[in-house]
């Protein structure tokens, strides 16, 4: 979230005019909005002052998977698994930027699809991202070589992965990336009446990347950007610096070392 501007949504004050109108449109095609923050590493300690609980946080363990050179990230798919402490184990096969029209008509219908916009100071992104759920042991099954990884992901996930053209890489040219180590934490500060999710992300030798989001629909993002930004400027929080996409980060950083010792052979 960024509060440059208390009048439009976080990040429309660095977007151009024609930007803005583009995602006022595209907002109308999707069912949520989420917006993010990455704190900076000189305002985590006004985190404090959230009154957090840290105890009340869970664990989870995230894998992506991927070439080594990273080709379905460049050409817009993201695969994904996570454990999750307490829970079964869920994956996902997100497309972005995806339009929601042009979707197959069977993943638009489809209970499990999740289109949803993501908006960082700056920048803004829609996703069409097709959920799963899998026993917790599934995802350490597909990384000893016991489960086929195409097999951790559910028909349909396979289905629309499908989609993506037969000169795409296939299943037997990924690798897993990861693992990350997320702690997060969801719940409703007070003086504020929106729930917010803060999760840091732990690489190993790395400053974790921590971020703030809350959820909104397209008709109140306005409204829910103004309170939550609003709130956390009051708590010494706000988006300055570099905005880090988790996704982005993780896969560069577990993809690297695999580029550089096949450089080295």
């Amino acid at each position: 979230m960024s509060d440059d501007d208390d009048n439009q949504p976080s990040g429309a004050a660095t977007l151009t005019r024609d930007q803005l109108i583009h995602m006022m449109t595209d907002m109308a095609e999707v069912r949520s909005v989420e917006l993010k923050m990455t704190v900076p590493a000189d305002q985590r300690m006004a985190m404090s002052a959230l009154d957090l609980d840290p105890l009340r946080g869970k664990l989870r363990q995230v894998y992506f998977f991927d070439t080594p050179d990273l080709d379905l990230f460049k050409s817009g798919w993201v695969l994904r698994a996570r454990r999750t402490q307490g829970a079964d184990a869920d994956t996902a096969v997100k497309l972005r930027p995806a339009i929601p029209n042009e979707l197959p008509a069977d993943v638009r219908s489809s209970r499990n699809l999740k289109i949803e916009m993501d908006v960082t100071r700056g920048s803004y992104v829609v996703s069409a991202s097709l959920k799963g759920t899998r026993p917790s042991d599934a995802v350490q099954e597909a990384l000893r070589g016991e489960r086929p990884l195409k097999r951790l992901f559910t028909k349909e996930q396979r289905s629309f992965f499908a989609t993506r053209g037969s000169t795409e890489p296939g299943w037997d040219d990924l690798v897993p990336l990861g693992p990350i180590l997320v702690v997060f934490l969801k719940f409703t500060p007070r003086g504020l009446k929106r729930r917010l999710t803060i999760e840091q992300w732990h690489y190993p030798g790395e400053v974790p990347l921590v971020e703030i989001s809350t959820k909104a629909t397209p008709h109140n993002a306005f409204e829910v950007f103004n309170e939550s930004t609003g709130f956390l400027r009051i708590h010494g929080l706000s988006a300055s610096g570099a905005q880090e996409p988790k996704t982005r980060r993780a896969l560069e950083f577990y993809a690297k070392p695999i580029v550089d010792a096949r450089a080295e052979a």
